[in-house]
């Protein structure tokens, strides 16, 4: 198969690497500093170079922000049967794009991002494919991940991000108000350090990612739980009730326990 690939960041160099043992792969990035050569891929300069290639798919790995735009602008450079990929975190407007593109499309979602994930050993992490995609996408992609031993889990467009907005809002929320309420001048414990590591490490991810994680339309469900539940501590710790904070953390440890089940 003949594949290019758009945007040659850490996401998109894993997917390069990966996809040209078996398949013909070139990458294009704005970025022409960028590395982007190997025995079994080519460096693309421009977008009309892509008319060339003639892909049978296209991966979109540019940021989330820009992810629309390119699809757009490299639209008149591919072959009316090229199969579309995204990898966004949060899907939004690119199902619009998809809707009225005309190509067949497959949307994936790999839930290992580079920060914390190894790449190398990706057993037991997960992704997501969205149903309304084609189903030879469907199928590629889900032998693609299954070989990694990726578990794979299938959601649309929309349950894709209320998803989304549960499993990154919140993480993403209770890291960026730790980052918040740190004093440099604490005294570092065990579980500190873990958070801190925790949060430095999110903080090293693009501005346009992290805003657009928190931007997602549901997002704010998430955060009013978040809020109704700093409520009721700041309600357990007031009232200085050991029995009521006991039964709290009763609760919380049957609620992770069933969580961890599989």
């Amino acid at each position: 198969m003949k594949i290019v690939v758009l945007g040659f960041g850490r996401m998109g160099s894993w997917l390069v690497r990966e996809l040209a043992g078996d398949h013909r792969v070139a990458v294009y990035d704005t970025d022409t500093t960028k590395p982007g050569h190997g025995p079994d891929i080519t460096r693309l300069n421009s977008l009309p170079e892509v008319r060339k290639v003639k892909p049978d798919l296209l991966v979109n790995a540019v940021t989330l922000q820009h992810t629309v735009t390119a699809f757009k602008d490299v639209a008149p450079y591919l072959p009316p049967d090229c199969m579309l990929c995204d990898v966004a975190s949060i899907k939004g407007k690119i199902a619009d794009y998809y809707e009225k593109a005309g190509f067949r499309f497959v949307s994936v979602h790999p839930m290992f991002g580079p920060t914390f994930a190894d790449m190398d050993a990706l057993r037991e992490e997960n992704a997501v494919i969205i149903t309304e995609s084609c189903n030879e996408g469907q199928n590629l992609f889900r032998g693609f991940f299954t070989r990694r031993h990726v578990r794979v889990f299938e959601y649309t467009f929309d349950e894709h991000d209320r998803m989304m907005a549960y499993s990154l809002t919140i993480p993403f929320v209770a890291s960026l108000v730790f980052a918040a309420c740190v004093d440099t001048k604490t005294l570092p414990g065990t579980t500190f350090t873990r958070h801190m590591a925790i949060a430095r490490s999110l903080l090293t991810e693009d501005d346009h990612l992290l805003a657009e994680i928190l931007f997602n339309p549901h997002s704010l469900t998430e955060l009013a739980k978040i809020t109704s539940r700093l409520q009721f501590l700041t309600h357990i710790i007031k009232a200085g009730d050991g029995d009521e904070a006991r039964e709290f953390f009763k609760r919380l440890r049957e609620k992770i326990r069933e969580g961890n089940k599989p």
